[in-house]
């Protein structure tokens, strides 16, 4: 690889899809977060609904999608907050951030080896798990912090 400087060496670039990461506000205005099992770790997490994009899919198509999946969720206002690179460093992602509010809760749709329960916070206090590192998934958290200033007081 040729750096800006004009220097050569190497360098390894993880290429990957987008990702979506959804924040979810019911119609009762309660936030939506999962408790994932993630097996990289061994442990129960909490979550935001998230997922990869999906070659040929949209982000808000991703959005909808994860959320349907992973809490029966069908949102009446979807909207695109942020998007960030999840790992610079190292990889070509970016992570998408949705609110999805007005949400109305079915039944998941959740995919083969998926170990994930649903779970309904005020929304402030969901925003103190984030901000006390209750959720330690780092991007949902910082995903939940994101929409913040967009939620309705």
């Amino acid at each position: 690889m040729q750096f800006p400087d004009g220097s050569e060496g190497p360098y390894t670039v993880i290429v990957k899809p987008d990702s979506v990461f959804v924040v979810p506000i019911t119609t009762d205005n309660k936030m939506v977060l999962i408790r994932n099992y993630r097996y990289t770790l061994g442990k129960w997490l909490w979550e935001v609904p998230a997922g990869g994009v999906k070659l040929g899919h949209t982000p808000e198509e991703a959005a909808c999608q994860e959320l349907a999946e992973e809490v029966g969720g069908v949102a009446g206002l979807l909207r695109e907050v942020a998007t960030y690179y999840t790992m610079p460093g190292v990889g070509t992602e970016q992570a998408h951030v949705f609110l999805a509010q007005d949400v109305r809760l079915g039944q998941p749709q959740l995919e083969s080896g998926e170990l994930i329960e649903c779970h309904q916070f005020p929304v402030d206090d969901a925003i103190k798990m984030a901000l006390n590192n209750q959720i330690t998934d780092g991007l949902s958290a910082l995903s939940i912090l994101l929409c913040t200033p967009h939620l309705e007081k």
